[in-house]
């Protein structure tokens, strides 16, 4: 999602509003691109106290206030020590940004050690991978940067100690907020490319989402070639654009964060958010904020924690699918030797029936055509005519035992390659359910177990890593009754073998990956148990599996003493015999978790 300048200028206005005249109490480098400032603001902004985030992430560029306390290193870096002796007890003079752009200048005065006031900027560039948080001087002279660009890197700008702070204009775009009628519409009758990509590739500060807003707000379709619009349309796409530029100016915003829907209607992942009110996610669930910090910091929570894991995970999701892919050609092969096997038995009755009418069967002969005495049909042999018939009947037995053999090994092969492939589903299908770091711990020791990865070995003196702890989810149904759900294979083990008891009811969707739900009988019978507490509980089975994508799943169930787990057999592989089936909707909306 874009952080764009209309974005900036919203959070701009709000740090504005809520920092000037505050009092600079802590600095904080709590991540090598990251701080947090924490600020006194004036009493006649609200007082207290809050916390600025700043984040040069080149994958994440984040600015928003927020009441979480990060965790600082013991030791401080270069940096922020650099702050602090320059800013710390530092009083914020204003809160800016340079026309569109995605920067913030703060500027702050504070006393020296020969008590001068002194004046000092520090510029946040929200910038994607040019992101920085640049400390200069109030005449523009770059003190120090948390990310330092040299002429290696960047031929167009340094940032280092002692260079001139500025932006770069290297695209050449136009300051929205400066744009008049005419020039707008002469470049929209001139240019041949579509609308919106032309609204982006002109002005500072527009994403592509605000640009196809504007065209939407027009009534025109944003790939629509710019110079085939018609004069009153192309007037109507200037009213929008100058209609959205003066709201800006007036800081007229209503930060919104959309939400997709599901076929059920719910609430679904976060899709979009933005300064303004968006028409083009009109089939969205849009909810409203008070600030564009609460919006930034809600809708960029789950995403980072999302990125982390799925970063995370990474290593473990690329082991797991290069082995998969390699047993599934190895079974793909192996299916089709053992198919060719089929053809020993006729190679047998070759022999037999060789055997039987060798007496009739002319030396030197290509092919011979004998009576099949187990079904009267004839049947046509070839044969190698530099054998006699009895050393043909005796190829035709050799060929027979050698595929025989083969069989019996490839049966064999085959059901462990098969097994393998199940469990590296599972493990997959686990991989996607994880939502934190002791998920991926249990994971990577299942792996380890099982020998698909190398152990990690921690050297002498140094403190081994502790697994992080993940417990199962934990649910409780409309009617009151606990359910559980194992997150993994490890924790499918210890739910279903260590933690329920033999008369609690045991769910997993039918013939695919997933994970073991329990049902808490509180030892009542099947039969006393509501049936809309076996819905809830096959629900879970259906999403926390890896047919989470469809609309309905099959689930068997069955009483737990009914499950049984094979000696030697793989985590999270168990066997059963009798049990009943449902199915059940991938919906948990009405379903309510207990934190652990």
């Amino acid at each position: 999602m874009a952080f764009d300048g209309i974005t900036t200028a919203c959070l701009v206005r709000e740090l504005s509003d809520r920092l000037t005249g505050g009092r600079i109490y802590k600095i904080a480098q709590t991540d090598k691109d990251e701080l947090t400032i924490t600020i006194k603001p004036a009493a006649e902004r609200g007082g207290g106290q809050v916390r600025l985030y700043l984040c040069a992430d080149p994958s994440l560029p984040l600015a928003y206030l927020t009441e979480v306390s990060r965790k600082a290193p013991l030791q401080a870096p270069s940096f922020c020590m650099l702050l602090r002796k320059h800013l710390q007890n530092g009083r914020i003079i204003s809160v800016t940004q340079p026309g569109l752009e995605r920067i913030i200048r703060i500027e702050a005065e504070h006393m020296d050690e020969m008590g001068d006031l002194k004046k000092h900027i520090l510029a946040v560039e929200l910038m994607g991978k040019h992101s920085n948080i640049i400390f200069m001087n109030k005449e523009g002279v770059i003190t120090n940067s948390i990310k330092h660009i040299s002429s290696l890197v960047s031929s167009v700008r340094e940032v280092l100690p002692g260079r001139p702070y500025f932006i770069p204009d290297t695209q050449n775009k136009r300051d929205p907020l400066r744009e008049d009628r005419e020039r707008f519409l002469a470049l929209v009758g001139s240019a041949q490319t579509d609308t919106a990509k032309l609204l982006v590739r002109t002005y500072t500060g527009l994403s592509p989402q605000i640009a196809e807003e504007l065209c939407d707000r027009a009534g025109l379709t944003h790939d629509r070639s710019a110079s085939s619009i018609p004069a009153e349309e192309a007037e109507r796409l200037w009213l929008s654009f100058d209609g959205l530029m003066r709201g800006i100016e007036q800081g007229d915003y209503s930060p919104t964060l959309y939400y997709k829907k599901t076929a059920e209607g719910r609430r679904g992942a976060p899709a979009a958010y933005a300064a303004v009110p968006l028409t083009i996610y009109a089939d969205h669930e849009a909810v409203s904020f008070a600030s564009m910090s609460e919006l930034l910091e809600t809708f960029y929570a789950q995403k980072n924690a999302d990125t982390r894991i799925r970063q995370k995970s990474a290593d473990l999701r690329r082991i797991v699918q290069t082995i998969l892919e390699r047993d599934i050609h190895k079974y793909d092969l192996q299916c089709r030797q053992l198919k060719d096997t089929e053809k020993r038995d006729k190679f047998k009755l070759y022999g037999e029936l060789l055997n039987t009418y060798s007496y009739s069967i002319p030396s030197g002969a290509k092919s011979c055509e004998v009576e099949n005495y187990y079904n009267g049909e004839t049947v046509r042999i070839t044969l190698d005519p530099t054998l006699t018939p009895s050393q043909n009947a005796v190829r035709y037995y050799d060929r027979y035992t050698k595929l025989k053999r083969t069989a019996e090994a490839l049966e064999s092969l085959t059901v462990q390659v098969k097994e393998e492939i199940d469990h590296l589903e599972s493990i997959r299908t686990a991989l996607s359910l994880s939502t934190s770091e002791g998920d991926l711990a249990q994971i990577r020791q299942e792996l380890e177990q099982t020998g698909l990865v190398r152990k990690h070995t921690s050297g002498k003196g140094k403190k081994g890593s502790r697994i992080p702890i993940s417990k199962p989810l934990h649910y409780v149904s409309s009617d009151g009754y606990d359910l559980y759900v194992g997150k993994n294979n490890l924790q499918n083990d210890e739910l279903t073998f260590r933690f329920s008891a033999p008369s609690d009811i045991w769910f997993h969707a039918k013939d695919i990956a997933g994970s073991h739900v329990i049902l808490c009988a509180r030892g009542q019978k099947m039969n006393d148990i509501p049936d809309r507490v076996f819905e809830d509980a096959a629900s879970l089975a259906a999403w926390y599996s890896a047919g989470r994508s469809q609309e309905k799943v099959e689930v068997s169930y069955l009483e737990r003493r009914g499950v049984k787990k094979p000696g030697g057999a793989r985590p999270g592989f168990v066997i059963y015999h009798s049990n009943y089936s449902i199915t059940a909707r991938t919906d948990i909306s009405g379903l309510k978790e207990i934190s652990s």
